[in-house]
């Protein structure tokens, strides 16, 4: 069979595999909609949460953006990795103690304020956006390749796919259906990564593949072969990095410390019974991402050097089927600026001819090593399946900020469950064609967009949340004070170095301190800890019962069950 009939055999077969789960489990209550529940496995919420993890960044764009930054693209790896061994360490038991369904119910009630929660809620859904942009972005790239649709065809596709089980199913269709995802997209990742290490190296365990030696006879370490291609085109030796190491050290922790004021990361702690299932979920998940995560480089590896091997001063009228097939989406060019007919991939931008987005690469690995079809076609699925399902759980998080937080704890206490239900299932709905518009006109590629979006959340969130915890004297005045200032830093900076809205964007050599839009979260969390620190420092500390509940739920002795307030 072919690539095509493949795809569409897989594809349907997971997302009705998707759809019937979300019929299966579909939500009959706010506490269904809202955190499943409460009685999610820690298994199933391990995998869960590792799919929520992973998302089209992880998937489709981090070995991507591996391939072309070699050593620069480390920072992703190391802070995404460290970021969620910092959210299960640090912050997910004790959130998941204080009970609370989201995160600006707990920043709300942490510091005793509306004005607090409605910030929180902003706060949320600038974040969720910007994230939920990327996967649908995501979605479109494999939708446009493997079923020969346009990209924005490819946006729309994914907007009813995920409305449906999102909105039918809410946490607890989206919990178990990210199971089914989990199982698709690490399966997806894996497969080819091992047939590829076994081609090239004779090692079918692709991390250590990565560090083996050619099996052509040559001796060569697979490494060395990219450095020599990598200098030979022109480009820096691969295992070399360009960026300086204030912003390698920005990057990495804005990723970091934005893992841990993600709120549909967050969530995924509720959804269990007690703290301790809690802790076994966030181990679990820390083990399954690492599947993915530890194979990530050797995958960015294989697929610089096919695409080299393959493309480099080769005649654009013997380039195979795959070339002319992503050439169609647009995501990979050939401009004949000297018309000889051969591709030359240089790193010099004036006699440079092909364009690649990063975004293809692992999409088009499989191809490029000429796989067999059905390999090609599960890379498809598996796109699919980190995609949606990050989106879907972002789309949770907006729904719950608007029904819960606004509605259910501002606006309208007195609403019925039903009513608070309907109000959800209306804010997704919203959500998705709002998501689906940035997936069709995003900021950048997947991988920069979504580290904007932890920028975001490190700006905003993780300095309340961390003083909301440890520091029991913390009051509303700081964390507002806080949360406006770093977000609203963080926006600026974006506004101006990334996304052009305040004119001409600036070069490099201009930005604050040498460091770059994805690692300016860093500075704006640290204003936003001092602002809070210094406005606390002059205002009132918070009510007595308040600093209670800051110490209870630092208490591990008797644990065991979750207080529900």
């Amino acid at each position: 069979m072919s690539v095509q009939v493949w795809t569409y055999l897989l594809v349907g077969i997971t997302f009705s595999l998707y759809i019937g789960i979300a019929i299966w489990s579909r939500a009959g209550s706010t506490k269904d909609f809202y955190v499943a529940g409460g009685g999610v496995s820690p298994l199933a919420n391990g995998m869960a949460t590792a799919a929520d993890w992973m998302s089209a960044a992880s998937f489709i764009s981090m070995a991507g953006i591996i391939a072309f930054a070699g050593y620069d693209g480390s920072v992703y790896l190391m802070g995404w990795t460290g970021g969620y061994v910092l959210l299960a360490l640090l912050l997910a038991p004790y959130l998941r103690k204080f009970g609370k369904f989201t995160v600006p119910d707990f920043i709300g009630d942490r510091y005793y304020s509306n004005t607090a929660r409605i910030v929180a809620v902003f706060c949320a859904l600038i974040v969720s956006f910007t994230y939920v942009a990327g996967q649908m972005r995501g979605v479109g790239v494999v939708f446009s390749r493997f079923l020969q649709v346009d990209i924005n065809t490819g946006v729309i596709i994914g907007m009813v796919i995920v409305l449906f089980y999102a909105v039918l199913g809410g946490m607890k269709g989206i919990t178990y259906t990210q199971v089914a995802q989990y199982c698709v997209l690490i399966f997806a990742f894996m497969v080819p990564a091992i047939f590829i290490s076994f081609q090239m190296t004779g090692n079918p365990i692709p991390q250590l593949g990565m560090g083996s030696t050619l099996n052509d006879g040559s001796g060569t370490f697979l490494m060395d072969r990219l450095n020599g291609l990598s200098t030979e085109l022109g480009f820096a030796e691969y295992t070399d990095g360009t960026k300086s190491v204030i912003d390698v050290f920005a990057i990495t922790l804005a990723l970091m410390v934005g893992t841990a004021g993600l709120p549909h990361v967050i969530v995924r702690f509720f959804t269990v019974k007690r703290v301790k299932d809690a802790r076994k979920s966030a181990g679990l998940a820390l083990l399954l991402i690492a599947i993915l995560y530890t194979t990530a480089p050797a995958v960015s590896v294989f697929a610089k050097i096919n695409l080299i091997d393959t493309v480099s001063n080769e005649e654009y009228s013997l380039m195979p089927a795959w070339f002319k097939n992503w050439e169609e989406t647009g995501l990979l060019t050939f401009d004949d600026k000297n018309k000889d007919g051969i591709i030359q991939y240089v790193a010099d931008q004036d006699k440079n001819e092909l364009t690649v987005d990063n975004d293809i690469m692992v999409l088009a690995n499989p191809e490029i090593a000429n796989l067999p079809a059905w390999v090609i076609a599960l890379v498809a699925a598996g796109g699919l399946a980190a995609a949606l399902s990050t989106a879907a759980g972002l789309l949770l998080v907006i729904s719950a900020s608007v029904s819960h937080d606004l509605i259910k704890k501002v606006f309208k206490p007195s609403i019925s469950e039903k009513g608070e239900l309907w109000a959800a299932r209306g804010a997704a709905t919203v959500a998705v064609v709002i998501a689906g518009y940035f997936g069709i006109h995003p900021p950048g590629f997947v991988a920069a967009v979504v580290a904007l979006a932890f920028g975001l959340a490190a700006a905003s969130f993780f300095p309340a949340i961390v003083l909301g915890i440890f520091y029991k004297k913390m009051n509303k005045e700081g964390a507002i004070g806080g949360m406006i200032v770093g977000i609203s830093l963080m926006l600026f900076y974006m506004a101006k170095f990334k996304l052009g809205w305040l004119g001409e964007i600036p070069d490099k050599s201009e930005w604050w301190f040498g460091i770059s839009p994805e690692g300016f979260g860093t500075v704006a969390m640290i204003v936003n800890f001092v602002v809070a620190l210094v406005i606390n420092r002059f205002t009132p500390e918070p009510p007595e019962d308040v600093q209670e509940i800051v110490e209870n739920i630092r208490i591990p002795s008797g644990a065991g069950e979750a207080v529900d307030h």
